[in-house]
């Protein structure tokens, strides 16, 4: 998909391979703290549940995990939609890499991020069917993924010219669309698999986290529109820390239980130093 992807995007607009790269390097960051953090940690539990026939126990840290990445993710895509420019701004903005280049990096980065709840449902779920000594499933379901990636990476970006949008941005959306796509495919199998994976559990979870986002997300708004007398770093590192702030005040209100176990395990933590 990759190969796929610069060779569309060296057709396209003067900086299109660079701004691919860039954001998709970026989305990535989030991805690869929360989703393969957590899924590494996952694995040997799954391994040893499966192995000692223990479906219960295996459907409950499964969703464990799952509600673990969803409470992460789904915020995560919201900051980096919110904050995609100044972030970008901050970290490249200099030398040869101008304005210009924020926007059209930035414009790369929204639908890529719109894909980064996929990605890390997918990395979990992929190693949880490893867990069950199952190795073709993931591989099948990403193979004919790929293939729908690529023939969305030679449509899209047609369809995005003609829509007077920057052309590059429909491979990022080729990668999103595939990959909730194969998110999906994978969710059903495993239920299957199991017998349920406690979708009641899940679905109670990713509501009070979309709720707490949309909360971030107006406060982030609202500081970045208030915010333009300070410099990019100011102004980034605050709305960072407000939308975590306002995220973590929403979760508690909801009552979400993890926070509990989080609030606890960072006091035990400063206990111990």
């Amino acid at each position: 998909n990759n190969l796929v992807n610069v060779f569309v995007a060296s057709y396209l607009m003067e900086g299109s391979i660079s701004a691919l790269n860039i954001a998709f390097g970026l989305m990535l960051m989030p991805q690869r703290v929360i989703a393969q953090a957590i899924s590494i940690a996952a694995l040997p539990t799954f391994s040893y549940q499966y192995a000692q026939g223990k479906l219960a126990e295996l459907r409950a840290s499964l969703a464990a995990s799952l509600r673990a990445i969803l409470f992460i993710a789904i915020p995560a895509t919201m900051g980096l939609i919110l904050l995609r420019n100044p972030i970008i701004s901050l970290l490249f903005e200099r030398n040869n890499f101008t304005s210009s280049d924020t926007e059209m990096v930035g414009w790369v980065l929204l639908w890529y991020s719109i894909g980064l709840v996929g990605h890390s449902i997918v990395e979990i779920l992929s190693r949880a069917f490893y867990s069950l000594h199952d190795t073709k499933t993931p591989v099948i379901v990403g193979s004919l993924v790929m293939g729908l990636n690529v023939v969305l990476s030679f449509t899209l970006p047609g369809l995005f010219e003609n829509l007077g949008w920057i052309p590059v941005g429909g491979l990022a959306l080729a990668n999103t669309i595939a990959t909730s796509l194969e998110m999906i495919a994978l969710i059903i199998l495993m239920r299957n698999r199991l017998e349920g994976i406690r979708g009641r559990h899940l679905w109670r979870g990713t509501i009070k986290s979309v709720l707490s986002s949309g909360l971030m997300s107006i406060a982030i708004v609202v500081w970045m529109n208030s915010a333009e007398q300070y410099s990019v770093l100011v102004s980034s590192l605050i709305g960072i820390m407000l939308g975590v702030a306002v995220y973590g005040v929403g979760m508690v209100v909801l009552k979400v239980p993890e926070i509990d176990t989080i609030r606890v395990s960072i006091l035990a933590r400063i206990g111990k130093k």
